[in-house]
């Protein structure tokens, strides 16, 4: 007689490239021609590093970020940062409750899974720093109590150039919390052609699936954790960052004097998770040079700081992260 099933026997796991396949389906249907996009914000859910979006208002970054969360199981909150913005508005404040004499917590948007921080350099300083405890402690403080942030938590934010009228720079301190900084750039032709047909359709609904929840996302960080990493590979990390702190000895005369502050030792740590999450993104369990190189700009770009001379003379961040791509040498 056949021995009865075991019902404690344990489940298989789900199949998680086919779920992230889903979500990328998913945002597809609202999302048109930003692929880099969804897939550098996946990376980011997927390691747990927040990201800064920046691009010209109308490029969909607050559409792919608003997206995003209804494809996802998680708690999402938008705070759109405006001039008058306090910290309170962020994290929230003791309020006095004339009831009972005694003062309660009135928890802020802060307190969610999935935040939005909408054009985040339209507020001041003040409102930018009250971010920098909860994106790098993961808790929040109010008064004397600290309170910690629900898991996953990530930070999603917008911004617009620097440039335009209205802005204020985010302090160096911030936008090193960044695991990533992403340029967004205008659509090809075909893709806002699709845009434009689409968002011209007055019936046009959004029909965004449900996909991952917040076990199925702690499930792919494990499986990412796994993906292999050669020690030649981590060599040439560490490589890459010393570089665009002294790119002069790395025989890159050019920006000899270009560089007023490098990466951070967290640009390490970011260039490693990202690589391993874009080799498991494509398929693979172990990190190819080209996949630290596919992401190696989007890591560096807001982690280096040029000189007045340099940006006087032309010299942009991007063409010393690719000139530091081209000349370091992957060696054993």
């Amino acid at each position: 007689m056949l021995p009865a099933p075991d019902s404690a026997a344990t489940t298989p796991p789900p199949d998680y490239p086919a779920l992230i396949q889903r979500v990328f389906a998913e945002m597809g249907k609202v999302v048109i021609g930003q692929q880099v996009l969804v897939g550098r914000l996946l990376i980011g859910l997927f390691t747990g590093g927040h990201i800064l979006l920046e691009g010209v208002p109308g490029l969909a970054k607050t559409l792919a970020v608003s997206t995003l969360a209804k494809v996802l199981n998680l708690h999402f909150q938008r705070v759109q940062f405006t001039p008058d913005l306090l910290p309170s508005d962020l994290v929230g404040t003791m309020i006095y409750n004339q009831g009972q004499s005694v003062f309660e917590v009135k928890k802020g948007p802060i307190f969610a899974n999935l935040v939005l921080a909408d054009e985040i350099n339209r507020s001041p300083a003040k409102v930018q720093s009250a971010l920098l405890e909860a994106m790098q402690e993961g808790q929040v403080t109010i008064g004397e109590t600290t309170y910690r942030l629900d898991r996953p938590f990530l930070v999603l934010a917008t911004q617009n150039p620097v440039e335009q009228e209205g802005t204020y720079p985010l302090p160096e301190a911030q936008v090193d919390r960044f695991m990533l900084k992403v340029h967004v750039d205008y659509l090809k032709k075909a893709d806002e052609l699709e845009v434009m047909r689409r968002m011209a359709n007055l019936s046009f609904q959004e029909d965004v699936q449900p996909v991952l929840t917040a076990a199925d996302i702690q499930g792919i960080r494990q499986q990412i954790n796994q993906v292999q990493i050669s020690e030649t590979l981590e060599k040439y990390i560490i490589e890459l960052v010393f570089a665009t702190r002294r790119p002069a000895d790395y025989d890159l005369p050019d920006f000899a004097q270009a560089v007023q502050f490098g990466a951070s030792p967290r640009a390490s740590i970011a260039l490693h998770r990202a690589a391993k999450a874009v080799a498991y993104l494509a398929g693979r369990d172990y990190v190819l040079p080209e996949d630290i190189k596919d992401v190696a700009a989007d890591v560096f770009n807001h982690r280096i700081l040029l000189t007045y001379e340099a940006e006087a003379d032309g010299i942009r961040t991007q063409d010393l992260i690719e000139a530091i791509l081209g000349k370091v040498p992957i060696s054993s």
